[in-house]
């Protein structure tokens, strides 16, 4: 036995530390989640993991005591709002990383409008202002059940409590901003696939076209100052022919 004190890891490392697909992932999952380290993530993959390897085991036997595992493993999902009542153990399999994390406390909060966003969501959380009923809970990745979602409020002795606290209003307004931001990117995205693809090969052949014309209308104007520059041998004939007569006259003598 280890000391009371301590806990053990509810979470198993990746088995090679340097994946690149796997390090790219995560960073993403802590962008979109406002997470702040990845054993977070492991967390949640490992509970994950345990509900796969369970439905593994269970899928091809056919026993009574097999059957009572079986509802109890679907129950359980269901009361964490993963899976549907009528859902069967083969759909255990489908569940993903991302399911998982959505029923966490701190998406839960941003989701239902709580916070301005994920990190503030968290701070929320962390600093005892979101409760679940009566109980004030301060673990960000708290797996909600789907009986106690509708309780998620504000702690009672929280000052955020009241619905005109600034931090609120704050809030709400940041959230409103960034789904303006959003509907002008998604506007932007579908201008720009309006454009076929032909469209967009005429205009970079225009493009090459103009490209061109300038190149060849620089290269004239240096074509021209160079001859400008450059006498013709109509005039070195007359320059050495000038040289000559001036060396056959002869000398004036000085009295």
């Amino acid at each position: 036995m280890g000391s009371p004190k301590r806990q053990r890891k509810k979470f198993s490392k990746p088995s090679h530390p340097w994946q690149k697909e796997r390090i790219l992932a995560e960073q993403g999952l802590l962008k979109e989640y406002g997470l702040n380290k990845k054993y977070e993530i492991w967390k949640m993959n490992s509970i994950l993991k345990n509900f796969t390897a369970q439905a593994k085991n269970l899928v091809n036997i056919k026993n009574p005591q097999v059957g009572k595992e079986r509802s109890q493993l679907l129950t359980k999902l269901f009361s964490l709002g993963l899976l549907g009542k009528d859902a069967k153990i083969e759909d255990v399999l489908s569940l993903t990383l991302k399911d998982v994390m959505e029923r966490r406390l701190q998406t839960l909060v941003y989701r239902k409008n709580m916070a301005g966003s994920l990190k503030q969501a968290r701070q929320f959380i962390v600093h005892e202002h979101i409760a679940l009923g009566d109980k004030s809970i301060t673990a960000p990745s708290y797996l909600v059940l789907s009986e106690e979602e509708n309780n998620i409020s504000f702690a009672k002795n929280s000052v955020l409590s009241n619905a005109s606290h600034p931090g609120r209003i704050a809030a709400k307004e940041g959230k409103k901003r960034k789904k303006a931001e959003e509907k002008e990117k998604k506007a932007e995205v579908l201008e720009n696939q309006r454009f076929s693809a032909p469209t967009l090969l005429v205009k970079e052949k225009t493009e090459e076209k103009e490209i061109k014309k300038e190149k060849e209308t620089r290269s004239k104007e240096k074509l021209k100052e160079k001859k400008a520059k450059v006498p013709t041998t109509h005039e070195l004939k007359k320059q050495k022919e000038n040289k000559k007569k001036q060396e056959k006259k002869p000398e004036v003598k000085k009295k």
